[in-house]
């Protein structure tokens, strides 16, 4: 099943158990009798309607705080089951607390039913039926799986004793989605090769089937073998003692956008730049996961929506003049647009205020420099000012960029610092920013590879701490910095 059908089934579930839930509790404190009801108490189902799609929307924005929108991908349906417990647990103490739960018992007359018999009938009926329609949603997802849909096309490395090994394994869970192509074997090693490799693997229900396993090249083939065979995850099996061939694999992935995965025993290695998971029993780890948990993830969109919407809408008479100046002061369009690299390498638009003359790069791409020739007059003070990049917080509104992470660079440019840099398109793993902590500690253009190395450093150091609380540090010090117009010119 693919993202966006998973995302489309869940919603829908949820849509379901959600509404369902409202209109048997609004039945049962209401219609059922069973409960003291104020005299000439007019609740009708206007009223249950109207209620159930707040209570929907409110729902919405709470489940996708924690995170219940995130792909689950080979997840154990217990983390999910607990997840929703907290989840349903917070938002019905939170109703409970804000809404004044039992407004149907009169206005000058003492209630007649406990809030909290009410609240807790209400948490359970949640429990009995999102629990319920998710788990069925969960179940359909898993058979798929077993039936070889929706499977990710993944790839060994490592000898072919331990990537045979690890293949058994990987097809005695079907359902982790897994769909191993084939093996590659870490370079500059003497193994025995063979053109490709067989093995029987006995499934849980009993069925005997033969899955054939070729090897695909050395892992300095690595990026063409994952390019041709659009893989998704890069699962290593290589020994603990093979430190540098790890290392070498690590650096040579990262120029995709493939997930990497390692066995324990190999953690040491990567320590600090993993997460364990375990999965049905299996254990795997994640090298370089994206460490923002669900809430702070959700808290840095809201962030970008609101100020993005802000700084737009609030500040448009002000924008207007500064595109009318452009146009006036120099002669081009007033805005300035470009394709750039951005989240999982896809390409966007980006939009600024032109600060350069037209026709600057009729040479071809270039590093910006200090008192670059190119710049206009008032493209100076745009650029001391960061003004010109006001436009960008109309990609940040549509979802290319956010008001912090790593700037973007074009594909140009990419191609050449993936090969310069190790770990250069770790960058791609979020979304781009307005500004970063290498912006608002430095604050200076990227003027050649040394300057782009350094760079790099503090996007990797930003990814590897990210938290909403250090994104709203760095928007203050990059407020601070243009109060002071300390930008490069």
């Amino acid at each position: 099943m693919s993202r966006r059908k998973e995302l489309l089934a869940l919603l829908i579930a949820d849509f379901v158990a959600l509404n369902a839930t409202w209109f048997a509790y609004y039945w049962l404190r209401v219609q059922s009798g069973w409960f003291f009801l104020a005299p000439n108490s007019e609740i009708g189902s206007t009223y249950a309607a109207g209620a159930s799609f707040m209570i929907y929307l409110f729902w919405m924005v709470v489940f996708a705080f924690f995170g219940l929108y995130r792909s689950w991908y080979v997840r154990a349906p217990f983390d999910e089951v607990i997840t929703l417990l907290k989840t349903l647990t917070i938002g019905t103490i939170f109703l409970a607390i804000v809404i004044f739960w039992d407004p149907m018992s009169g206005e000058s007359m003492p209630t007649h039913n406990d809030p909290r018999v009410l609240a807790l009938i209400y948490w359970l009926m949640l429990m009995l039926l999102v629990i319920g329609v998710r788990s069925l949603i969960r179940l359909g997802q898993r058979k798929l799986l077993e039936r070889g849909v929706g499977r990710r096309a993944s790839l060994i490395i490592g000898p072919p004793d331990r990537a045979r090994d690890l293949a058994q394994r990987i097809a005695h869970y079907p359902r982790l989605g897994y769909e191993v192509v084939g093996y590659v074997l870490p370079a500059n090693a003497h193994y025995e090769a063979q053109p490709s490799a067989s093995f029987i693997v006995e499934h849980r229900n009993g069925k005997v089937t033969t899955k054939e396993v070729p090897i695909l090249g050395t892992t300095q083939e690595l990026e063409r073998v994952i390019d041709e065979g659009n893989i998704k995850e890069v699962l290593i099996a290589l020994g603990s003692n093979e430190h540098e061939a790890l290392l070498d694999v690590m650096v040579r992935a990262s120029k995709s956008n493939a997930g990497l995965k390692i066995e324990p025993g190999l953690y040491d290695i990567v320590s600090g730049q993993a997460r364990t998971r375990e999965i049905y029993g299996f254990p795997l780890i994640d090298i370089n996961p994206v460490l923002l948990r669900p809430w702070e993830e959700a808290a840095k969109r809201s962030l970008d929506l609101f100020v993005s919407a802000v700084v737009l809408f609030l500040g448009l008479p002000l924008w207007l003049l500064t595109a009318l100046i452009v146009k006036l002061s120099s002669r081009g369009p007033a805005f300035y647009s470009q394709d750039r690299v951005g989240r999982e390498g896809k390409q966007y638009r980006i939009y600024k205020f032109r600060s350069m003359r037209i026709n600057a790069e009729l040479a071809g791409p270039q590093w910006a420099s200090k008192n670059d020739p190119r710049v206009t007059g008032f493209g100076r003070f745009l650029r001391k000012s960061h003004l010109d990049e006001v436009p960008q917080f109309w990609n940040v509104l549509i979802g290319d960029m956010s008001l912090v992470g790593p700037r973007p660079e074009r594909e140009f440019f990419v191609k050449k610092l993936i090969e310069e840099i190790p770990y250069y398109n770790r960058r791609h793993k979020v979304r781009p920013g307005i500004t970063g902590l290498y912006q608002a500690m430095i604050d200076k253009y990227d003027e050649n590879i040394d300057d782009v190395r350094m760079r790099v450093k503090y996007d990797l150091m930003y990814i590897e701490s990210m938290s909403f609380r250090l994104d709203v540090k760095i928007l203050f010090r990059t407020v601070y910095m243009m109060l002071k117009a300390r930008g490069q010119a």
